[in-house]
């Protein structure tokens, strides 16, 4: 008949449990040796504090010097005699007089003024004017635009007879040559304000030169008045070479 063993009383049961804690004993204790440290009793200074040179320290009294004040300003010198002066310079009193009138003055009559009428220099542009203005030949035309057009053709041909277009080559140039003139007809029918632009000053000077020579016309009006009128006129001419 074999022996029962009961399994409570089996020591190598648990023998993995008492080696964990055993080794975590173990390591607990290293660490604990490994970090411990110790001082010498001799080399800790706690210091000392000595009251008794605080109670002996005196402190000095200082005294405060008085600056004495400054002295008194001396009286005011008081002359002997006080000598009046006469003032001899006679003042001359202005006297306002009244504007106001008296009922007894006889009131003068103030003459007419006459207030002259300055006329304004208007100008109107050529394109709106009522009454255009006639050049030389061009009075019996009836209407305003039939006016304006012999106008226009009688400047053009004015110019294109009048104009040295052998000018443009002498000065060098080639090719087509465009002018631009702008002048002005007065309220008096004269030329004024004639002014020009090209590609060299001497065909400005030859256009302003050729559109001062245009005759006198007559004014031109707006609402019966007599105006001013600008007119541009543009001046083409192809240099032969």
């Amino acid at each position: 008949m074999e022996p029962k063993k009961s399994t409570k009383a089996d020591v190598s049961r648990n023998s993995s449990l008492y080696f964990a804690v055993g080794l975590a004993l173990m390591m607990a204790l290293t660490y604990m040796t490994i970090n411990y440290k110790s001082y010498e009793k001799s080399n800790i200074d706690i210091g000392k504090l000595d009251l008794d040179d605080l109670d002996e320290e005196e402190i000095p009294i200082t005294q405060q010097e008085l600056i004495p004040p400054p002295p008194p300003p001396p009286p005011p010198v008081v002359p002997e005699e006080i000598e009046i002066v006469e003032d001899e310079k006679e003042i001359e009193e202005t006297v306002i007089e009244s504007t106001e009138t008296d009922q007894e003055e006889e009131i003068v009559e103030v003459e007419e003024i006459e207030v002259e009428e300055v006329e304004e220099d208007i100008e109107v542009p050529f394109s709106v004017i009522e009454n255009v203005p006639i050049f030389p030949g061009c009075e019996k035309e009836k209407g305003n635009n039939a006016k304006k057009q012999c106008m226009s053709d009688k400047i053009s041909k004015f110019v294109n007879k009048k104009f040295n277009t052998d000018l443009a080559g002498d000065l060098g140039l080639s090719g087509r040559q465009r002018i631009n003139v702008i002048f002005k007809i007065d309220k008096t029918g004269n030329i004024v304000g004639v002014q020009a632009r090209a590609p060299h000053p001497g065909l400005e000077k030859e256009a302003k030169r050729v559109i001062n020579l245009l005759p006198k016309m007559k004014p031109g009006k707006q609402r019966g008045k007599a105006v001013t009128v600008p007119y541009s006129l543009p001046i083409l001419f192809q240099v032969q070479d």
